[in-house]
């Protein structure tokens, strides 16, 4: 016989309601989508309805979704696959020229000049939005509780500001770099520029490099990025608003990064750090693929992936990582859509698309090659897989570099990349065990947690919605102008009191001097 409390807790929780909130997200198409979709499926599971705001040629985010109402602008952002495989194959030719000094110059200047054609037709878009007033209207009339968006472009930063929602960003990376730099002091003496593949520890010509790096971005954002928005934030937003301050008025930065993998670094109370949020317990593989798997026996399996911006290669250097795979014992998976290369062996496997996560949670898995992406370095390092890295654009050479740094990965440069090399780094990996054991006691440390990245990034999520923001969290230091953030006023009336007391007291020892001496005229 049950006891009447069980009936009425049985009550109480069929009848009780989840008011959930209204979430608007402004995302960004590819590899940032795959991470932002993870934040919305499990928003939605939480009773959140969600509206995504997607353009006509979105390439990853599709139209209908159980998880969210798409709003869908007919508008082209120009960020579609075209313009990457265009860009990635101008940079492959300028990396195969070499590693040197020139060669780095040029991507920097190609990377530059794509990053600028990309703000120019970020910001024509956004003219296009803003100027649809039914469209600006409804947005808002929804009434949305939260803003999120990821930062690498500026439509959500500035669409946020306009709408005067709470705004969290889903960041490593906004358009003028990593987002530390944009909130936490950085000091160059230990925080390392991205692109100078440097650790915190640096000697005296690396602190200097990463000094000259640092002025060099300076000038790439006030050249390439910012010149596109001024105009636009005071036309849209108002004559005393300042580009970079949008960012820096963001209530809550979800920063995809574990300090297992960071170096260490100054920070901010409203900052939230959830690297490795996507990853979860491997589920079981489809049955062609466990059969593949189960095939290699005791050498187990390796897989490579180059992330969703490099879908396919070269032929002559597609041809060379097939034939270093086909000398190996073990079995191949390779994400690869380009056409077959000649030399592929019976042991690899070309597939379009493959379950990365559960495939590094394989007991089987040996190894993974990797661009250096973050999604795919934090699942190896959430399953303990080591990595050989093959960087190619944006933050994926310090990727590497750091796990590099730390003894869980060797990076290989695509200029000097042949089967002979290719293969040999895979066997020095394979064969020494402490990359292994590194990654697996990174791995450990990575999972020692009170809570779930995920779970931590929601709980603040909700935390900006029940709380209409969190500006008790944010830092007003962007309000100051550059000469009191540095303390250059009180230095300088520091200096000037000091000189002033220096000056009397010079002053007076001047005026004893000549009176002592006038005294001793008179006596004589």
């Amino acid at each position: 016989m049950h006891q009447p409390w069980v009936w009425i807790t049985l009550y109480l929780l069929c009848t009780s309601v989840v008011y959930g909130g209204k979430v608007l997200v402004y995302p960004v198409d590819g590899s940032h989508w795959v991470n932002m979709k993870v934040i919305i499926e499990e928003l939605h599971s939480r009773g959140h309805e969600v509206s995504v705001v997607r353009t006509s040629d979105s390439w990853y985010i599709k139209e209908t979704s159980p998880f969210y109402t798409s709003i869908t602008i007919d508008i082209e952002s120009g960020f579609d696959e075209d313009f990457i495989i265009t860009f990635m194959t101008q940079l492959f030719k300028i990396q195969r020229e070499g590693k040197s000094a020139w060669t780095r110059f040029k991507l920097e200047m190609e990377s530059g000049q794509a990053a600028s054609e990309i703000h120019e037709k970020t910001c024509k878009m956004l003219e296009l939005l803003f100027e649809d007033k039914d469209l600006i209207r409804s947005l808002q009339d929804a009434k949305y509780d939260l803003f999120l968006t990821d930062p690498i472009t500026p439509g959500g930063v500035i669409l946020a500001h306009y709408l005067r929602l709470p705004l969290v960003f889903n960041v490593r990376w906004t358009s003028h770099g990593e987002g530390h730099f944009s909130i936490a002091p950085s000091p160059l003496s230990y925080v390392p520029l991205t692109g100078t593949e440097l650790s915190d520890k640096m000697t005296f010509l690396e602190r200097l490099t990463n000094m000259i790096v640092f002025g060099f971005t300076k000038y790439q954002i006030a050249h390439y990025i910012t010149p596109h928005y001024v105009g636009f934030v005071k036309k849209y937003l108002g004559p005393d608003v300042d580009y970079i301050s949008l960012f820096q008025a963001a209530d809550l930065w979800l920063m995809r990064v574990d300090f297992v993998f960071e170096f260490p670094r100054p920070t901010m109370p409203n900052v939230i750090y959830m690297g490795g949020f996507q990853c979860k317990p491997a589920k079981p593989l489809p049955q062609h693929l466990e059969e593949f798997v189960q095939s290699s026996g005791e050498h187990g399996v390796i897989i490579m992936s180059l992330g969703t911006l490099i879908a396919e290669l070269p032929h002559d250097l597609a041809d060379e990582i097939a034939a270093a795979f086909a000398t190996l014992p073990q079995k191949v998976i390779w994400r690869y859509k380009g056409d077959r290369p000649a030399t592929l062996g019976n042991n690899t496997l070309l597939a379009d698309w493959m379950p990365q996560n559960d495939l590094l949670g394989h007991p089987k898995m040996k190894l993974l090659v990797s661009h250096g992406g973050t999604n795919g370095i934090y699942e190896a390092i959430y399953h303990g897989i080591p990595i050989v890295g093959i960087p190619f654009v944006f933050d994926q050479a310090d990727n590497l570099s750091r796990l590099k740094a730390k003894g869980v990965a060797k990076v290989l440069d695509v200029s000097e990349l042949d089967r002979k090399t290719f293969q040999n780094t895979i066997q020095e990996i394979l064969n020494d065990p402490s990359y292994r054991m590194n990654m697996q006691r990174f791995s450990r440390l990575h999972r020692d947690q009170p809570m779930k990245p995920l779970d931590r990034a929601l709980f603040w999520i909700e935390f900006v919605m029940r709380h209409k923001g969190a500006a008790h969290l944010r830092t007003e230091s962007y309000k100051l102008p550059w000469y009191s953030y540095h303390s250059v006023d009180v230095i300088l009336f520091l200096v000037t009191i000091a000189l002033l007391v220096l000056f009397i007291f010079a002053g007076l020892v001047c005026s004893c001097f000549r009176l002592c001496l006038k005294r001793k005229v008179k006596s004589d």
